[in-house]
């Protein structure tokens, strides 16, 4: 997943403002300036405590996919190995076997169904999730820039689209600053709400 916000990331650039005056200079403040300045998304994802909370979750589903999946397998192969012996021993007539033989092929493609179609929603549902952190990002800039300050905030990343960029135009720390401080106000939020729907 971290590989696929980067590329979009790291390729992408974030239109946010229109401010007519040039220059490049720091701020009173000691904020750029300048008309174009970037965020390094390599420091950013690496940060941003939402994303590491989304990267948790999905390791997390892919564990237990992983654990369900391979419970399954076992139960089956056992399924099979008693299959078997009792194929050897003579517990089953031709017919019985036939039938017994065609009920496991079709439990391996149920299996196999279950795997592909597993694997196809998590990756959806990574796919929504990478939206919607492009999405917070894209709109905590669009508010960061609300004075028209920027042009562009592009989206900077060792080996990306950008080769170089002066140090003075980098923004990261202070987008980085506010949006784990929204993220952690709007977490705080759920929480509490979670607590009241528990205890009614």
């Amino acid at each position: 997943m971290k590989k696929i916000i980067v590329l979009l990331l790291g390729l992408s650039v974030t239109f946010v403002g229109c401010d007519k005056k040039g220059g490049e200079s720091k701020s009173a403040s000691g904020q750029p300036s300048g008309r174009i300045v970037y965020v390094n998304t390599d420091t950013l994802l690496n940060n941003y405590e939402y994303y590491k909370d989304v990267v948790k979750e999905f390791e997390n589903k892919s564990f237990a996919l992983e654990n369900e999946l391979q419970r399954k397998a076992q139960s089956f192969q056992n399924e099979v190995a008693l299959f078997q012996r009792r194929v050897q021993a003579g517990g089953f007539s031709e017919q019985q076997a036939l039938t017994q033989q065609a009920a496991l092929q079709k439990k391996e493609q149920d299996i196999m169904m279950y795997r592909e179609n597993a694997a196809g929603n998590l990756q959806q549902d990574q796919a929504k999730k990478t939206d919607e952190l492009l999405t917070k990002i894209h709109e905590y800039l669009k508010n960061y820039n609300a004075s028209d300050k920027y042009d562009m905030v592009i989206g900077y990343s060792k080996g990306g689209g950008v080769l170089y960029a002066k140090e003075d135009l980098d923004i990261t720390q202070d987008v980085l600053k506010g949006l784990n401080e929204e993220y952690k106000s709007i977490k705080k939020k759920n929480e509490s709400k979670a607590d009241t729907t528990a205890k009614k």
